[in-house]
């Protein structure tokens, strides 16, 4: 039975692994894992194609896809719905190769086999001819009804479309995925699932598989916006060709071969100010909860010293959960004391948010040790909303992180909510270089870019931790001030943003598995898990 293969680093040389080998997908990875988009994919396919015999990459693709569903799929029955481009070829190969090793499979193909692309309607032949239980199942055969899934199918797999989408999934293919959906039966996708666009994500319709072989390389879509709802468990089938391939990614998977090497060290001859100062603005009245979700934070995750400007008056005086905490009306923060600052939970859009606010960002630049900026929520909406303020902030030296959820992102871009989800890579890519700050596009699949390089990229990376126990009120508020603490102890800004976003997820899965959500999860219990998780990776990132 084949076994999943370690994945080679970008940095590295280029692999060529065994023609029927795959890749888990792991998010705790310690090697980088590239993103590719579909016009690159195409690229490594016709070079691949143009050397290797006709027939021959399908035939490596459906051999790796029956080893791999003969290792994850279900004992018992298997259906293989077969689609009408090179996707469904795949799905013949498999079920021949399963079929010859004895597995029980059926496949049933949506498209008229004699209209079937060169390679797959050859896999057609070569299915039947080795006694493959075929059905064609085209439109025209099925009247507006599709057959009912038999009785005994234990798994379904989903080879109906591949990455050549160019359109969202309608009339009888949608018809096929919904029928999927209504199954109940464990999906397994190949190379992506149907409906979802490789490059962006958007999935509707799409099939929900519970796992995705995915050929040559990992595509974002995979792992932002619908992407995980559609991928599930995602795995890597180079399929004998170098990896990484030689075309330049599109993005990076976050994972700690992002930002292991930038973490802060902790050694033993320190003290409280080697790991800095952070003071967390906002808290306007009724708001005074946001800036102590993200000081309480901010101390869990190492900053030496943590401070609350408050703007409510009168201003606490303690924090009974977390004593350590210094609370103060905003007006006697003293900024040049500040190593870093977060600006914005809780604060609110009022004129006296933003005045406090531009007297921030011009007391902040005016600093002799310029503090780092990480803006968030209410701050965010000011800068959208105030030309004025956002010209100081474009004037500024301040090195600063922003981090939007998708209706903050459209405000700041000036365009719509679905035009930010459209595609969210780009989404970031536009914000860097509008703002020159580093982004944190947040949602599922949350995209971090980079300001612009000297030549105008923008390096980007796409975080596959986190689950829907983070949608609940507060939880930005926490991720803030984990960026913020990390800016403290002297991260660099981008891998200070990637380290926190990668924490903050991987803590809500570690909740989610030890029975804590996702539903009913707070933001403060995500507090310990994450404490627990970065000293893990401060001591080995390998054991994460």
């Amino acid at each position: 039975m084949q076994t999943p293969t370690q994945i080679p680093s970008t940095h590295a040389p280029a692999t060529v692994l065994p023609t029927d080998a795959w890749l888990p997908l792991d998010t705790a990875s310690t090697s980088e894992i590239p993103l590719y988009g579909v016009a690159a994919i195409r690229q490594v396919e016709a070079t691949a194609m143009a050397s290797l015999p006709a027939f021959e990459l399908m035939t490596r693709a459906g051999n790796t896809a029956a080893a791999w569903l003969a290792h994850h799929a279900p004992a018992g029955p298997l259906l293989l719905l077969a689609g009408p481009g090179n996707n469904g070829g795949d799905a013949l190969v498999a079920a021949t190769r399963l079929h010859q090793a004895g597995r029980q499979v059926q496949v049933w193909l949506t498209a008229e086999p004699d209209r079937l692309p060169a390679d797959a309607g050859r896999a057609w032949l070569e299915a039947r001819a080795a006694g493959v239980t075929l059905r064609a199942l085209p439109e025209t055969a099925c009247h507006g009804t599709l057959p009912a899934i038999p009785g005994d199918t234990r798994a379904l797999v989903d080879g109906l479309l591949g990455i050549g989408l160019n359109r969202a999934a309608d009339g009888f293919m949608a018809q096929w995925i919904a029928h999927l959906a209504d199954s109940g039966l464990p999906v397994f996708a190949l190379d992506i699932p149907s409906g979802l666009f490789a490059d962006t994500g958007a999935g509707t319709p799409a099939v929900r598989a519970c796992r995705t072989l995915t050929f040559i390389a990992a595509k974002p879509g995979l792992l932002t916006l619908d992407g995980r709802d559609c991928a599930g468990e995602v795995d890597i089938a180079p399929l004998g060709l170098p990896y990484p391939p030689a075309q330049p990614a599109c993005a990076t998977v976050n994972v700690p071969a992002s930002f292991a090497t930038a973490l802060p060290a902790r050694r033993h001859a320190t003290n409280k100010g080697t790991f800095g100062s952070l003071a967390v603005i906002g808290g306007g009245i009724g708001m005074t909860g946001a800036p102590l979700l993200g000081a309480r934070a901010a101390l869990h995750l190492g900053a030496g010293r943590v401070h609350i400007g408050f703007l409510a008056q009168p201003a606490p005086l303690l924090d009974p959960v977390q004593p350590e905490l210094m609370l103060h009306p905003i007006a006697e923060i003293a900024l040049s004391a500040m190593s870093a600052l977060v600006v914005g939970p809780g604060m609110g859009t009022g004129t006296a948010a933003r005045e406090q606010f531009a007297q921030l960002l011009h007391g902040s630049a005016c600093a002799a040790e310029l503090p780092a900026l990480v803006l968030d929520a209410d701050a965010l909406n000011l800068l959208a909303s105030d030309a004025a303020l956002a010209a100081m902030l474009e004037g500024s030296p301040l090195v600063r992180v922003m981090t939007p959820h998708p209706l903050e992102a459209a405000r700041l871009a000036g365009l719509g909510v679905a035009e930010i989800q459209r595609d969210r890579l780009a989404a970031a890519r536009l914000l860097a270089t509008q703002w020159r700050a580093v982004i944190v596009l947040k949602g599922s699949g949350t995209v971090i870019a980079a300001p612009p390089d000297a030549r105008g990229n923008v390096a980007l990376s796409v975080n596959p931790t986190g689950n829907a126990g983070l949608a609940t009120a507060g939880t930005g508020d926490v991720l803030a001030g984990m960026i913020g603490a990390l800016l403290a102890q002297g991260m660099p800004a981008l891998q200070a943003a990637q380290t926190a976003v990668w924490l903050h997820g991987r803590a809500a899965d570690h909740l989610v598995a030890h029975g804590t959500g996702p539903a009913g999860l707070t933001a403060s219990e995500l507090y310990t898990p994450m404490r627990s998780l970065f000293n893990a990776l401060l001591r080995d990132p390998r054991g994460t």
